[in-house]
């Protein structure tokens, strides 16, 4: 399956963004922890006209301009675990403005006593921004681990409209 890449700015740094054949599969900020594995950007393409990622960097734009909440792509996840792309899926669900702890997702994921192995498939989500792992947060509402680093993810939260302690 063939990868299409490119790099767009954003008021939180540098993004890369990857696409496959079946969708979105990674957006990630320059320097984040889990990031894509080397090995695996050898072999792909650079694409800055390819449709999706230029529909990607134009729905980032209207998200950082407070024009968009929700975003409209087809994603590929597939590139994780089932448990990951479960957890992936569920952070879908977490509107804007709103966040769940991670024993909330655990919990709404019919996996209550799997809630660090939720933290870790959170931590691992491959599509930053639109996947919302940003949404969750420690369970007395504080803020803990974003692969992006913690003042991004406070930063995103604070665009959104969260109410942060």
């Amino acid at each position: 399956m063939s990868t299409f890449t490119t790099r767009t700015a954003s008021p939180l740094g540098e993004l890369t963004l990857a696409c496959s054949d079946r969708g979105l599969c990674g957006v990630w900020f320059e320097g984040q922890r889990h990031g894509p594995e080397a090995q695996l950007v050898q072999g792909w393409q650079s694409a800055p006209d390819h449709p999706l990622l230029q529909a990607t960097a134009a729905q980032l734009s209207d998200y950082f301009a407070g024009r968009r909440t929700v975003f409209d792509l087809p994603l590929d996840l597939s590139r994780g675990t089932a448990f990951q792309q479960s957890v992936w899926q569920g952070l879908l669900a977490i509107a804007a403005g709103t966040h769940h702890s991670y024993g909330q997702l655990a919990a709404r994921l019919n996996k209550p006593l799997a809630v660090r192995a939720v933290g870790a498939a959170v931590g691992r989500n491959p599509v930053s921004i639109i996947v919302p792992c940003h949404r969750v947060l420690g369970s007395t509402g504080q803020l803990t681990g974003y692969a992006g680093g913690l003042e991004r993810k406070r930063a995103l939260l604070q665009l959104e409209g969260h109410p942060l302690s």
